[in-house]
């Protein structure tokens, strides 16, 4: 038997303000990320797909956020880029595999599952495998976030991810594969070590959870 699915808290749907938005974006700034503030999912992929070379190793994770803006779409199947996915084919069952892929591109393309207006970017995994290149693993990281991903501190983050975006993921799961998900890993990126590494594109519309 199925167990029932996780309550989702739909006050973390609720996009942020521009208020929000500059504070977070200034906070991030402060932690040594570039940040760039777009107002749609058009505009982001558009700025995302300009700042990818050609000719370095792409990665992109499994994320809600790169799947509907078609920038998965536009890396793994255009041709255009160098895709770590389409080189390595089908794995098939190989799960291992699956968690190594992405490991040590040179370029890793993600989201976050929060935000926090001092600056901290949150990010919640059952297997950790986006988590390698994310910390370090990838020479340039590139995450896009949507509005409703900021929210005041690291302890609202937390919630977010467990009252939020796991129940998200967890039906999306189920109505998809027949199988659900939970957190096995959290990632929180306080502040980037190397300049121009780090990347947060921030979307003034809601995308992803």
């Amino acid at each position: 038997m199925t167990a029932p699915a996780p309550v989702v808290d739909e006050t973390f749907a609720k996009p942020a303000d521009e208020a929000q938005l500059d504070r977070a974006a200034e906070a991030l700034r402060d932690h040594n990320f570039i940040v760039h503030l777009v107002d749609t999912l058009t505009d982001a992929r558009e700025l995302v797909l300009s700042l990818v070379p050609r000719e370095e190793t792409v990665f992109t994770a499994s994320s809600e956020t790169l799947r509907l803006s078609k920038i998965t779409e536009a890396i793994d199947q255009s041709g255009d880029f160098t895709s770590v996915r389409t080189a390595a084919g089908d794995l098939g069952a190989d799960v291992d595999a699956q968690v190594r892929l992405g490991a040590t591109p040179d370029v890793v393309l993600g989201s976050v599952h929060a935000v926090s207006e001092d600056g901290y970017l949150l990010v919640g995994s059952a297997s950790g495998s986006q988590l390698a290149p994310y910390a370090s693993g990838a020479r340039k990281a590139i995450w896009v976030v949507g509005a409703q991903k900021i929210v005041p501190d690291v302890a609202t983050g937390l919630r977010r991810i467990h009252d939020y975006s796991l129940p998200k993921e967890w039906r999306r799961l189920q109505e998809n594969y027949g199988q659900t998900s939970f957190i096995g890993k959290i990632l929180i990126l306080e502040r980037e070590a190397f300049p121009e590494r780090g990347v947060v594109v921030l979307v003034r519309d809601t995308v992803g959870f």
